[in-house]
């Protein structure tokens, strides 16, 4: 019987890929900059002091299970809910820090390129991808895969990936964009009148 409950396998294959290659990137830049990674974690003001550094050791070792488990044929299913709790935990964190008011600090999630404030956009993004994970976890439609599907899902994924950096790169530059926006209209009367 085909339920209204059922993903299709390329779909679901091209869901489990990007949250996987998302997971080793968040793992990984959490691996170059551990010192970064426990300082943001600290700045949650979440944790005692002495929870900071098995908590992050946890975390990452957490991200990276995660990754290699939506891989595995057995272990999806888990994996795929291990994901979606991830997130939820990472957005329940902003969520708290947000309510403090405290929207000035990093939410550790930039890697040691940058920094991103906490904002009520990645908690959009995180309920988006803990959404995206429960999809992971539905059975999937009864159909063998084709070749065409293997194209399928190396596009959804390189596309997948390319949305959630354009995304990621918005959301981390978006202070700047509205100091930029805020000086803007000033300047822009200001040259008005000098002509």
């Amino acid at each position: 019987m085909s339920g209204a409950c059922e993903i299709d396998p390329a779909v679901r294959l091209v869901l489990r890929a990007a949250l996987a290659l998302l997971f080793i990137w968040a793992a990984t830049h959490k691996l170059r900059g551990v010192t970064a990674f426990r300082a943001a974690l600290a700045d949650y003001a979440l944790l005692p002091r002495r929870w900071l550094a098995p908590a992050a050791a946890l975390l990452i070792a957490a991200e990276l299970s995660v990754a290699a488990g939506l891989w595995l044929r057995g272990a999806g299913i888990a994996a795929a809910a291990a994901a979606a709790g991830l997130l939820t935990i990472y957005t329940g964190a902003i969520a708290v820090n947000l309510r403090r008011g405290r929207r000035d600090i990093d939410c550790g999630c930039a890697g040691v390129a940058g920094q991103q404030p906490l904002s009520a956009a990645l908690v959009v993004r995180n309920l988006v991808l803990a959404v995206v994970a429960l999809l992971c976890m539905l059975p999937t439609a009864p159909r063998d895969l084709t070749w065409v599907d293997g194209l399928t899902i190396g596009a959804g994924v390189g596309t997948l990936a390319l949305l959630y950096a354009a995304v990621d790169g918005l959301l981390a530059q978006a202070p700047q964009l509205a100091r930029l926006a805020r000086r803007l209209p000033g300047a822009a009367g200001a040259a008005a009148r000098g002509r």
